[in-house]
């Protein structure tokens, strides 16, 4: 008889997250089947959505109110299902302010949840601890210092590794790259990263069309997750020198001179195929004013964090405009000795994030004990 599971992603990084672990499992076992909040990956494994995931992409403390009646009416309906299919387990990927919530009520519902990619509360809402320790059977963490933080708060946690420093490469040569897209090999090329949501990219573009117009003679390409797609951008009036490329944001990073990403997982990436990198990030200014009394962290952006020093710009907020942009990107294409820095850097936290294990594998041993009720209780050691 098939066993059930219940998975779930909010948002690209998560689909990749996912995606890799809904693969790992079904190499170990052919029994299972998987439905809930599913990303494009994760529909091309299989998944059977049973939510619309694009309703839950909202960031921002005061952005996502207006978005709350969807949200919640999404919410409900992943419960539901819940009930009525009663899974043998749930796999939650990030997106803690939905997740979190999901599984209190899942966990009342006896099914066992791990928790796929750790919420940050070790930068701020430190107070999500105390239901992740009651509601959670395995927290799956991928930075390292993250274990011994929630293990220390009683939350039983497996670091697995980063699955990115495993599995991220370009699928083409730099040479195939510039023919596909029609490039100048003779010109930098910069990559233009602006989010993976539709509210975070609409926020960064003015800023980025602003920079582009500012460095005449250089070739730009915007890259997008396939959940956007390049019909969004037919009307958002980029200028004439920026390409738009769909789904490769791995290729772009792996072959561009300097890229310019939105803070988050796509950073990461970039410091993983060793791309140099401006990072960037805006909000409302009242979530950015809310949020200055909440986060407690030297840097903003996870790989600053991971090498604990500032490897990579960081704009945030009203230090993004155009001028800056452009003024950083100028910079690292104008010193290689700035990109040779930055590479090395780059390169120290590509080596923190490597694990020995597969972490996708190591995440779908962990599952599988559950599924298999091998571990005896919720704070028995994963390794």
């Amino acid at each position: 008889m098939a066993r059930k599971i219940l998975i779930s992603a909010g948002e690209a990084s998560g689909d990749f997250y996912a995606t890799g672990l809904i693969e790992a499992l079904r190499r170990r076992r052919s029994d299972l089947e998987f439905f809930g909040c599913a990303q494009p990956k994760m529909l091309a494994a299989g998944v059977r959505p049973v939510i619309d995931a694009e309703k839950l992409g909202v960031v921002g403390l005061v952005e996502v109110v207006k978005h709350l009646p969807g949200i919640y009416g999404e919410y409900q309906k992943l419960l539901q299902a819940a009930r009525d299919e009663k899974p043998d387990l749930a796999i939650l990927t990030d997106s803690p302010d939905f997740h979190l919530r999901v599984a209190r009520h899942l966990h009342e519902m006896g099914i066992p949840v791990v928790y796929l990619v750790a919420p940050q509360a070790w930068a701020w809402r430190p107070g999500r601890v105390k239901p992740m320790r009651r509601d959670l059977r395995k927290l799956l963490c991928i930075f390292p210092f993250e274990e011994a933080w929630f293990r220390e708060r009683g939350v039983p946690t497996c670091y697995i590794g980063h699955p990115l420093a495993r599995h991220i490469a370009p699928t083409v040569s730099r040479e195939a790259w510039y023919a596909e897209l029609g490039l100048d090999a003779a010109k930098p090329l910069v990559a233009l990263l602006p989010g993976s949501r539709r509210g975070e990219i609409l926020r960064h573009l003015p800023a980025l069309c602003d920079a582009v117009r500012q460095m005449p003679g250089i070739q730009f390409v915007l890259g997008t997750p396939p959940a956007i797609g390049r019909a969004f951008f037919a009307n958002q009036s980029l200028p004439p020198a920026i390409h738009v490329k769909e789904g490769r944001s791995w290729d772009l990073l792996a072959h561009c001179d300097v890229a310019l990403a939105a803070s988050g997982t796509v950073t990461m990436e970039a410091a993983l195929l060793g791309a140099p990198t401006v990072s960037f990030y805006r909000v409302s200014a009242l979530s950015w004013w809310i949020g200055r009394f909440l986060v407690d962290i030297p840097f903003y952006t996870m790989v600053n964090l991971v090498a604990g020093k500032r490897v990579i710009p960081e704009l945030m907020q009203d230090d993004m405009s155009g001028e800056s942009l452009a003024r950083e990107t100028l910079r690292l294409l104008h010193s290689s000795q700035e990109r040779d820095d930055m590479k090395r850097g780059l390169l120290e936290v590509a080596r923190v994030l490597r694990s020995d294990q597969d972490p996708f594998e190591l995440g779908a041993r962990i599952v599988d004990e559950i599924l298999d009720e091998k571990i005896a209780t919720p704070a028995d050691s994963a390794s």
